[in-house]
């Protein structure tokens, strides 16, 4: 039975949202929602999530997943598998790159949750991230996009990562 999908993504300069859509059309039952419109409750109905949102600055989230962090704190992730992609810049924030990832995944574990697609660190040129996978360092939690430095990596990435996590469906 194909199970629909629940896509949560949070964006600021439309890039994430842009990307998003690529990744929309590799699933035929997928619902997508935008984090700034979510609550809790959304969440519920899916066993398979895919979350995705940009780094900013100094490592923080997105401002619509800033907003919504604490109420996401709250959700019962237990049965679920969650997938997650982000934007970050591995050049001008090489310390914090993709870390909305990692704080994102932090909570889904914590809460029961099960993250799937984690993504080999080899290839990117950051100096540290909060998405680094700690028993596993060659790994982040989830598929790492860098649309300021290598925008030209973008598809074949997704389509890579596209192709892992629904072989876990």
């Amino acid at each position: 039975m194909e199970h629909t999908v629940g896509l949560f993504f949070g964006s600021d300069t439309g890039i994430t949202e842009e990307l998003t859509h690529d990744i929309v059309d590799a699933f035929k039952n997928i619902e997508v929602k935008e984090i700034s419109e979510a609550k809790a409750e959304d969440f519920k109905p899916y066993d398979f999530i895919l979350l995705g949102l940009s780094t900013w600055y100094d490592g923080d989230l997105q401002s619509d997943w800033e907003t919504f962090f604490d109420e996401f704190k709250t959700i019962d992730f237990t049965g679920k598998k969650v997938a997650i992609y982000g934007l970050g810049d591995q050049i001008g924030y090489a310390e914090y790159f993709i870390d909305g990832v990692g704080m994102l995944a932090e909570v889904v574990l914590e809460n029961g949750g099960e993250v799937i697609g984690k993504w080999p660190v080899d290839g990117y040129r950051h100096t540290d991230s909060k998405a680094i996978i700690p028993n596993d360092e060659a790994y982040f939690y989830g598929l790492a996009l860098d649309n300021d430095n290598e925008s030209h990596l973008n598809e074949e990435r997704i389509t890579g990562w596209l192709d892992l996590i629904t072989k876990k469906l």
